[in-house]
């Protein structure tokens, strides 16, 4: 049992964290009621007034429908492709024996060795690739978005599926499961916490990824949410008031949908942490 004197040390230590990561958000929040005068002289001083011309300006000038549409069209799209990908790989490799278990080690080592490669090196080496493929606009994001997760997701399902008892697998082959049976009817249910994880993480990451969206992306029509704050950019101005005010309605959904799921998050990555 902690005493009452370190409780109050860690309660302070955890208020002081939340509101270092609290902070920017509200600096920001701040900012977006200031005209561009007023960020350029005193960026950290409150604004004189409650001024929601910046929003405005955002509302006239993005067609947040059309980015809300593009951006959902490319997460839905890559998440049905990583998950088929990621759950088929991962029971093959969790799930299923080998004559030669180091061959589905080295695979899996392989797999996971992206995890230490920055998919933002590879900017241009996705780029050609597209180019010689054809892959334009959406399209040329749902592929890279597919590759550059596939460590990320495999990590967590093979931990996961690896956890689970291999009873489950022999009892069904011994009641006449076939092996897709076993994979769709058996084991897909029994991994609804980790797919939540993985959806959530992706869903994530797609909202906010801008670097393969500013190269890939040539028609405004195109565009995702994250490429909304290169509308307020000109040759010779930049319009910081409306890139403030856009990021504050890009992200607080994002919070929104966080906070909702947040259980969920913690509940798929530790799911796989323990046999029980």
């Amino acid at each position: 049992m902690l005493s009452k004197k370190t409780k109050t040390v860690f309660y302070v230590l955890m208020a002081l964290i939340t509101l270092i990561m609290v902070f920017p958000f509200l600096w920001m929040l701040m900012m977006s009621f200031k005209s561009n005068s007023e960020i350029m002289s005193n960026p950290l001083a409150w604004p004189k007034a409650l001024d929601f011309s910046n929003y405005a300006n955002a509302l006239h000038t993005l067609n947040y429908p059309r980015l809300y549409a593009n951006t959902f069209i490319v997460c839905a799209i890559s998440i049905v492709i990583e998950l088929t990908i990621t759950f088929l790989s991962s029971f093959a490799l969790a799930r299923m024996t080998y004559k030669r278990p180091g061959l589905s080690k080295a695979v899996y080592a392989f797999l996971i060795t992206g995890l230490c490669v920055s998919p933002f090196i590879l900017l241009f080496p996705v780029y050609k690739i597209n180019l010689f493929f054809g892959l334009k606009e959406q399209f040329a994001l749902i592929f890279p978005y597919v590759a550059s997760s596939i460590s990320f997701n495999t990590l967590l399902f093979v931990g996961y599926l690896k956890a689970l008892p291999i009873e489950i697998d022999e009892a069904a082959v011994i009641d006449g499961c076939s092996i897709w049976d076993l994979m769709i009817k058996i084991i897909l249910p029994m991994t609804r916490p980790v797919i939540a994880t993985v959806v959530i993480f992706n869903v994530l990451y797609i909202w906010n990824e801008y670097p393969f969206a500013s190269v890939m992306l040539r028609q405004q029509s195109a565009y995702t949410l994250s490429m909304g704050a290169s509308f307020f950019k000109g040759t010779y101005t930049v319009d910081y008031g409306g890139i403030v005010a856009s990021s504050v309605m890009i992200i607080i959904p994002e919070l929104i949908f966080y906070g909702m799921f947040q259980k969920k998050i913690v509940g798929g990555m530790v799911a796989g942490a323990v046999k029980g």
